[in-house]
């Protein structure tokens, strides 16, 4: 249908237009008007049919459309980012199918995922009861005993995918024993919240301390478990198998039996290891292989690799997916790089990583690309070509995940902005050394004033960031400055206390978002007669490696010449700053110290007793020393049983982190068990911290909705987090 506003006038016959345009055509414009408003009744009454149906109609008719149907609008949600994630549109959509589809297993695992966003399993518990089986109607694959000769089952036990013989639970889905969830109207709902992410085409880490035939996959040298991507999609009627979801490797299903000349050999599985997959290791041309594909699967052997004890045969590879390790046969090392790639486990998109991100385009920027097949094979040509070239707002883009050894100083000119950024879809490596015997080789930022210098999307490691001179302006942006420096095999950090991000005799504002980084240290000195650096943190964490060191800090016992805002992050240790203009929606595991504390405000904050800090707002655990207070001069309690309730109070309220150290999937995630003040203290209700944006209490609070809605008559639903 034409919506031009010549439509009536082209209707005309030659005659009338030749005289309408001998008289400045009056009627043309007279036309025009009017057929600018039936343009606009026509697209009115298309509009009224799009309205019909969910999918086209506008936003507005949703929940009209939603309540004709009897649905339940999901909630939980306070701002608009909450609702992204809900996607309204979507639930009312899948309501019909549900509905239709309503008793039947698959439906809750589809169900999860649209509710929740998170990949899940359902399991029937009654099935898994050993029951007397009747010799007229024998079901040999339900309710097996425990066979302890069978490594395969045994590591499922308490998994989604154990296939063994339970005794009968008298309990329910919702008490806390996992014994009791086994009753025959139980159903199990295991949940992934985990995301799994890539890293293609990485150098492996040579563990030489183990020999020169040991290898790790995380280029960090540390132990990683080996997650599984999920490819394929699981048909509406099927139930999830292992392969199907974000699961952690097993040694045992990684193994694929290979029959040889009647003898039973073991190679790595299709299902996980190939180009492509989930698991790939390329070593040039080792043992005849072809240098342009991975090591074949037949060369591949599974194995454990603990203490590094196994050695694997002449003209095989020993792979072990439970700790991310490699072991060549000692006597026929690769000539070349080990190549590796691999999926790791973590809770949301931040610090360095091949995942999709939002990329600022600059039109009058010059770009430099680094990379095996683009202009520059190296960081240092591309800088080297920038520093010739002298361009006032320049990009040097990384399109690999290679490794990068390679010492970078940036010096700026007046006015000058420059961006080192990883591609999207990339996470490359800057691996520093100690080049210089009388002080550590970090990646050094000066410049003059008006200068702005930002890292985007990079991986850091063996030293940190030091910013000196009159620059503006320091941005770190979807980055990873590993805390300690480098790891051990243990994920522990090897330098602890040494600071990720240096601060020298510089005025420069700092902005740190979604990333991850040690300790942060100013040093003022005694020239310094600028103000405060405004250091701006959001969605990220700043770990100082242990309790006992500081994470934002001066230099000996001086405070840091900072002016803090803070926002949906998590601080391991101390803080000593000047001031904190605010600070919203975070977790501080140790104590804050502040100088200046008439200025700026804490709100929806954890921070520990004892801290010196300005203003607070509905923070904890002052929020519940509040209540308790409140209660006990109601009830006339004496003063040492007052004061032991609020340390009760308060010793319950400190955070639970499932993982303190870098590196390991559960790292800063609060436990299941964490105190509820925390997991929905922030102000729209969500968790503090840094994984505020995750929305895990109403995604959780819209499933069990839901679970009301569908679960079969008579049957007990329950959430069990899988990850």
């Amino acid at each position: 249908m034409s919506t031009s506003v010549d439509r009536l006038y082209d209707l005309l016959p030659p005659l009338y237009r030749q005289r309408d345009a001998a008289q400045g055509y009056p009627l043309q414009q007279l036309l025009q008007v009017i057929a600018t408003q039936v343009n606009l009744v026509e697209a009115d009454i298309a509009q009224l049919y799009a309205n019909w149906f969910i999918e086209t109609c506008e936003d507005w008719v949703v929940p009209y459309i939603g309540d004709l149907i009897g649905h339940r609008a999901m909630h939980g949600a306070t701002n608009a980012a909450a609702a992204q994630i809900l996607v309204q549109r979507k639930d009312v959509a899948d309501t019909i199918g549900f509905r239709r589809r309503k008793g039947t297993l698959a439906l809750l695992e589809q169900m999860t995922n649209s509710a929740s966003g998170w990949p899940a399993r359902v399991v029937e518990c009654g099935r898994s009861l050993s029951v007397t089986q009747d010799l007229d109607h024998l079901r040999l694959e339900r309710g097996r005993t425990l066979d302890i000769h069978d490594t395969g089952p045994l590591s499922l036990l308490g998994s989604s995918f154990e296939s063994q013989g339970r005794t009968l639970g008298l309990g329910g889905m919702n008490l806390p024993r996992s014994a009791d969830r086994f009753n025959v109207p139980s159903i199990a709902l295991f949940v992934w919240r985990m995301k799994v992410y890539p890293v293609t085409r990485s150098r492996a880490f040579r563990a030489e301390q183990a020999g020169n035939h040991c290898f790790t996959f995380s280029i960090l040298g540390n132990d990683v478990q080996l997650y599984n991507h999920p490819v394929l999609a699981v048909a509406p009627t099927d139930i999830a198998g292992e392969s199907d979801l974000p699961t952690p490797i097993r040694r045992e299903a990684f193994a694929e039996p290979l029959l040889k000349d009647n003898v039973t050999s073991y190679m790595a599985s299709p299902r996980y290891y190939g180009d492509g997959s989930s698991v790939a290791i390329w070593a040039g041309n080792w043992a005849g292989c072809d240098p342009t594909k991975p090591i074949p699967a037949e060369k591949v052997v599974p194995a454990d690799l603990s203490g590094w004890k196994y050695r694997p045969r002449h003209g095989y590879v020993a792979v072990d997916p439970e700790l991310g390790r490699i072991a060549f046969p000692p006597t026929e090392l690769p000539d070349h790089d080990v190549v590796v790639s691999y999926y790791y486990a973590f809770s949301a998109d931040m610090g360095g990583g091949e995942y999709q991100r939002s990329m600022r385009m600059y039109p009058n920027s010059k770009i430099y690309c680094v990379g095996a097949n683009a202009e520059f094979p190296h960081i240092h040509a591309a800088h080297a070509q920038w520093a010739k070239d002298k361009p006032a707002h320049a990009v040097i883009q990384v399109n690999d995940s290679r490794v990068y050894g390679e010492q970078v100083h940036v010096e700026l000119a007046e006015n000058q902005y420059l961006e080192l950024r990883a591609a999207n879809g990339a996470r490359p490596v800057i691996a520093l050394h100690d080049l210089q015997a009388i002080r550590p080789d970090a990646l050094t930022v000066s410049g003059r004033s008006g200068s702005s210098f930002v890292l985007d999307g990079f991986l850091v490691t063996g030293r940190g960031i030091e910013v000196r001179g009159r620059i503006e302006q320091l941005t770190l942006r979807h980055s990873t400055l590993v805390p300690g420096w480098a790891l051990n095999p243990d994920c522990t950090p090897r330098r602890m206390g040494e600071p990720s991000l240096q601060l020298v005799e510089t005025s420069a504002a700092i902005r740190i978002e979604h990333s991850i980084l040690g300790s942060i240290q100013g040093i003022g000195g005694k020239e310094r007669k600028t103000g405060a650096n405004r250091l701006h943190i959001s969605d990220s964490i700043v770990d100082a490696t242990s309790e006992s060191e500081a994470a934002i800090h001066g230099l000996g016992e001086a405070v840091a010449p900072f002016t803090l805002t803070i926002k949906r992050s998590t601080i391991f240790g101390r803080v000593e700053s000047h001031a904190i203009e605010l600070a919203e929606n975070a977790i501080f595991a140790g104590k804050v110290l502040v100088a200046r504390r008439q200025l700026g405000c804490m709100r929806f904050c954890y921070v520990p007793p004892g801290s010196r800090t300005p203003p607070r707002y509905d923070c904890q655990p002052d929020l519940t020393n509040s209540g308790v207070s409140v209660t006990l001069k109601k009830d006339g309690v004496d003063h040492a049983d007052a004061k032991d309730m609020h340390a009760e109070e308060r010793l319950r309220v400190e955070p639970q982190f499932s993982s303190t150290c870098y590196g390991q999937p559960k790292y800063c995630r609060l436990t299941d068990t964490c105190a509820v003040e925390l997991k929905t203290g922030a102000e729209d209700r969500s968790q503090m911290g840094v994984f505020h944006d995750l929305f895990e209490a109403q995604r959780e609070c819209n499933l069990r909705a839901r679970l009301e809605e569908y679960t079969p008559a008579g049957m007990e639903a329950g959430i069990l987090y899988a990850t």
